[in-house]
């Protein structure tokens, strides 16, 4: 059964946990047999569990990587970086106009703006063409203020402690990734 009710969500802050949160909530939903779709921004060719997770839980739970393995230089990003950014835009667009899923999940889009791959008028236009049943999530650091105003859920996710700093650990299979 459909939502009756989408909403605008936004995961942010400098603390680990909102591509976490954004797919607890997915594998809740494909638990009710509702559509995922997953679009990750900045992210690609890393292994990461969610990955294999949206295999095993196919046709409902799907995930697109628009993005390399390397770094994103945030004073000077990468033409293919904009690139692929600005591919997820037009994914996210087309999910929303023709074929929505029950959940669009738009996985470091906040980064992706922040960095200046896409613009703060693509992402309030995302918000604008959102079907009315459509649950939108967004997550990752740095939030713009105009796309807080206009969520209906945010949550901040705050780093009291983190051994990435005390330890100078990668991150670990199943945990970070």
């Amino acid at each position: 059964m459909p939502l009756e009710t989408g909403r605008v969500q936004v995961y942010t802050g400098d603390g680990k946990g909102k591509t976490t949160a954004a797919l607890g909530l997915a594998c809740r939903a494909v638990g009710h047999d509702l559509k995922v779709v997953m679009i990750q921004f900045m992210k690609g060719s890393i292994d990461y569990g969610e990955l294999n997770t949206a295999k095993r839980l196919a046709p409902n739970l799907t995930i697109i990587q628009q993005g390399r393995e390397n770094f994103v230089n945030r004073e000077d990003p990468d033409p293919i970086d904009v690139k692929m950014a600005q591919e997820g835009i037009k994914l996210a667009k087309r999910f929303m106009e023709k074929d929505p899923p029950d959940i669009l999940i738009l996985d470091e889009l906040n980064v992706a703006l922040d960095f200046g791959l896409v613009s703060l008028e693509q992402v309030l236009e995302l918000l604008k063409l959102r079907p009315e049943k459509m649950e939108l999530v967004i997550t990752g650091r740095y939030a713009h203020p105009e796309v807080m105003k206009r969520a209906d859920l945010i949550t901040e996710m705050v780093e009291i402690k983190h051994y990435y700093n005390m330890e100078g650990l990668d991150g670990r299979v199943g945990i970070e990734r």
